[in-house]
C-alpha cells in the first residue's frame, strides 16, 4: 500500500501563498500508471478536487483554480508539492494528498486510491 503524508503550515495569511509536501512512501511518483492529486475540504463542505500531476510530470488543474494552483515535484525526494497563491479565508480546508490510478479530472474513488491524513490548513491574520 502506498503511504502518503502532508507537511507544511497550518496557518497562512491572506494574500501569501500556501505551501504544503506530500511524501510518498512505498512507490515511486514517475511510475505509470499512478498520478498524484491533491483535494480539499473547507469546512462543513464536500470534497473539492484541485489538480494532478501525472508519472511524467504533466499537470492538470481545476478551472477555478486555474490561475492560482501550482504541482511541482522533486524526484529525488520522492515528493510532490502544492502551491496556490493569493489565498483568502475561503482556502481555509483539510488539505489532503491522494495517489490515484491514471488522469481522472475529479476525486478518486476511495476505493481505488490511497490518501494522506490530511492536514488543516487556515488562512487568517
Amino acid at each position: 500500500q502506498v503511504q502518503l503524508q502532508e507537511s507544511g503550515p497550518g496557518l497562512v495569511e491572506p494574500s501569501q501563498t500556501l505551501s504544503l509536501t506530500c511524501t510518498v512512501s512505498g512507490a515511486s511518483i514517475t511510475v505509470t500508471p499512478y498520478s498524484w492529486n491533491w483535494i480539499r475540504q473547507p469546512p462543513g463542505k464536500g470534497l473539492e478536487w484541485m489538480g494532478v500531476m501525472a508519472y511524467d510530470g504533466s499537470t492538470y488543474y481545476s478551472p477555478s483554480l486555474k490561475s492560482r494552483i501550482s504541482i511541482t515535484r522533486d524526484t529525488a525526494q520522492n515528493q510532490f508539492s502544492l502551491q496556490l497563491i493569493s489565498v483568502t479565508p475561503e482556502d481555509t480546508a483539510v488539505y489532503y494528498c491522494v495517489r490515484g490510478d491514471g488522469i481522472r479530472l475529479g476525486v478518486p474513488d476511495r476505493k481505488e486510491s490511497d490518501w494522506g491524513q490530511g492536514t488543516l490548513v487556515t488562512v487568517s491574520e
